[in-house]
């Protein structure tokens, strides 16, 4: 079968390739998944390009690739709630990538069937920027009425989170480029806000949760717009204590992340907020609540664009370009 691998640290063009590998087989927990489509995210660059070879270890080549949408064609003798010709989604494990493939063997406790009113492409778009989302506001505990911020709203994760913290009854910011603002408000958002023309910190204040997506002096800031007592929960900041202690880092390690950090520890301390870092993990039964806001039509799928195998290269670098409108999928029978 074909699959794309990661052939090195570094550039993704001289780093990737599509290769012939052997076409797995099932363990006893396992199912076999033909997959018809798969999706980007900025871990999958990131990997390649080594920002998280001290986290995640590569022996090369390397399968990458974690969002699947597709169909079980064996299983194992221990798997019940699959059959063979179901209609799958999952975002597989971290330590057993490789959905930019033809087929791929998952565990089966993270796969779930996919919903039925949308199509593979849609379907693979959702499970990390959903599962991302869920885990992120569980953390944050999210409830109606709240005021949130997302930044970044024309993003994979951003048109996912604007619809799902709409759906749970919140308040929602966002911000965007000026070409994006009505396209932007189309999926729900309260107050858009034009990046460009506009101040966000003048305007969402008072905030009871910072869903922060970009990191670096965005993670800073959002101290300065959430009130007292506050979250900010980010998928791009420096990792928290908590976090570190469960990636099982030594203590030097920890020791170093808290210096690094030391600035949002302070600023965190001074509005008594909470700050988390989340690192996402599959999930069934959160998948299967997304399943479900997706066929009650509250959360809907937005792609950006659909390249074929042969043209996965182009979609991480169209991924790294930060300017898709929504996610970026690879279609095995494009």
């Amino acid at each position: 079968m074909k699959a794309l691998q990661i052939t090195g640290y570094g550039d993704l063009k001289a780093h990737l390739a599509i290769n012939e590998v052997e076409k797995p087989s099932v363990s006893e927990h396992q199912v076999l998944i033909e997959i018809y489509a798969a999706s980007t995210n900025p871990i999958d660059y990131k990997i390649v390009e080594g920002a998280l070879k001290q986290v995640i270890k590569l022996k090369f080549p390397a399968p990458i690739g974690f969002d699947v949408a597709g169909v079980v064609v064996a299983k194992g003798q221990s798997v019940t709630h699959l059959e063979i010709g179901d209609e799958i989604f999952s975002r597989v494990p971290s330590n057993a990538p490789g959905t930019f493939a033809e087929y791929i063997a998952i565990d089966s406790d993270v796969v779930i069937k996919k919903p039925a009113n949308i199509d593979f492409a849609a379907a693979a778009s959702i499970p990390l920027v959903g599962l991302t989302t869920v885990q992120c506001f569980d953390k944050a505990r999210l409830k109606a009425g709240d005021k949130v911020l997302i930044h970044a709203g024309s993003g994979g994760v951003g048109t996912f989170a604007i619809q799902y913290a709409k759906a749970k009854g919140a308040y929602v910011y966002t911000t965007t480029s000026t070409k994006n603002v009505e396209w932007v408000k189309e999926l729900g958002a309260d107050r858009v806000i034009d990046y460009k023309t506009e101040n966000y910190a003048a305007i969402a204040k008072d905030l009871d949760i910072v869903y922060d997506t970009l990191g670096g002096d965005y993670t800073l800031e959002a101290f300065k717009v959430i009130k007292k007592g506050g979250t900010v929960v980010s998928i791009a900041g420096d990792l928290d204590e908590f976090t570190a202690k469960d990636l099982g880092l030594n203590k030097l390690i920890r020791l170093l992340l808290a210096l690094k950090r030391r600035k949002i520890t302070r600023q965190a301390k001074a509005k008594t907020a909470h700050y988390y870092f989340v690192l996402m993990d599959p999930n069934a039964s959160q998948l299967a609540d997304i399943k479900t806001l997706i066929e009650r039509q509250l959360i809907k799928p937005v792609i950006d664009k659909v390249y074929p195998l042969s043209n996965a290269v182009e979609a991480l670098l169209h991924q790294k370009s930060g300017h898709a409108k929504g996610k970026i999928v690879i279609g095995m029978k494009a």
